[in-house]
Formats: C-alpha cells, structure tokens, sequence
C-alpha cells in the first residue's frame, strides 16, 4: 500500500470512496458533494492538518483525515479524525495505517487530543478505535436523523502527549520538514 497526501485532485477518485457511503449512517450528510465542493474542502482541511490516501496499483483504496474539532481557541489541540475506505478495503488494516499515519503527523504538528465520531451501531469503526488505543468517553443520544431514523452518536478519544500548563499552538502540517511527512507516510517513522 502506498500512503501519500491528498491533493484537490483527488476529488473524483475520493468522492468514489465516500459515495458507497452518503445512503448509509456512516455519515450524516444527506446528498453528495459535487467534484468542485469535495476538491475545495480536500484544500481548506489540507490547508493545515493532514489528508492521507492510501493506494494500491494507482486505484485509491481509502483516505483519512484530521480537522478542527471546535471552533473556540481553547480546542486548538484537539482534532476529529475521518476515515473511508473502499467496501473491498474494510477489515484488512488499512483503517489502522491510515490512522497511525494521521496520528504521528497530527503528534508532531501538537496536536495533543483526537477524537472519532462514530454513529451507533457501526462494529468495525468501534473496533478500529479500541484497537488505536481510543476510549470510548460518551455517547450522544438521537444525535442525528437519517434514513427515518435517530441515530446515537459514539464519540472515541485518544490522547496523543502531554497536556502541560503553557502548550504551544499547533503547527500547520506545511510546518513539517518534508522528510519527516515522507517518512511517516512511508511508514519508516510510526508512533501509534
């Protein structure tokens, strides 16, 4: 598997991925993005936290990324993780590697916190977290309706470092030496 960095680009291959989803309760959305809103929102995330594909043979088979979890400064080192994969990809590891690529890159940006949201029931997006290390810290009640239906709402955390008194601000992932991005995406350089 080869593990590299979006690019607007990739906006219809991704947009693929995701529309196997849009009926389904993996995502709340209701319609799917048009190629020019996903490509934009692939710039506006990668603008500063990392946006991972994962292909095999040139056909991408799944993507991660990391965005802000709140809006107010206070949640500054805290993230959101997302994660799709092609049906054929789902239970052969490749959400662990799209994750452990995120979270290292994420670590050494500063972020200290991330958190999965996870709608109720989905087992293997459950078993994915608990297998990352994430602890499940609550669950939102009839969070969402979709399909004629309330959906509850898992939400997992994993603590990255350490919360000290005086942290620096998070660093945009351009931030990084570009070696560093390349071996962590290589998978020579893996903390989680």
């Amino acid at each position: 598997m080869h593990y590299r960095l979006a690019v607007p680009e990739d906006a219809p291959a991704l947009l693929q991925i995701y529309s196997e989803y849009i009926h389904s309760t993996i995502t709340f959305e209701y319609t799917l993005p048009t190629t020019e809103e996903f490509a934009e929102r692939i710039r506006t995330i990668a603008g500063f936290y990392p946006y991972i594909v994962a292909e095999e043979d040139g056909r991408c088979m799944g993507y991660a990324y990391a965005h802000r979890h709140m809006e107010r400064a206070a949640y500054q080192w805290n993230a959101e993780l997302s994660v799709y994969l092609a049906k054929s990809a789902v239970g052969c590891g490749l959400g662990g590697g799209l994750y452990s690529r995120l979270m290292t890159l994420l670590k050494a940006q500063g972020v200290l916190s991330v958190f999965g949201c996870v709608t109720s029931p989905n087992p293997p997006s459950d078993r994915l977290h608990k297998r990352m290390g994430f602890k499940l810290v609550g669950t939102y009640l009839q969070a969402g309706f979709k399909n004629g239906a309330w959906h509850d709402v898992n939400w997992y955390q994993k603590m990255l470092g350490d919360h000290l008194d005086d942290p620096k601000p998070p660093v945009p992932l351009s931030a990084l030496e570009k070696d560093s991005i390349l071996e962590v995406l290589t998978g020579r350089h893996l903390e989680f």
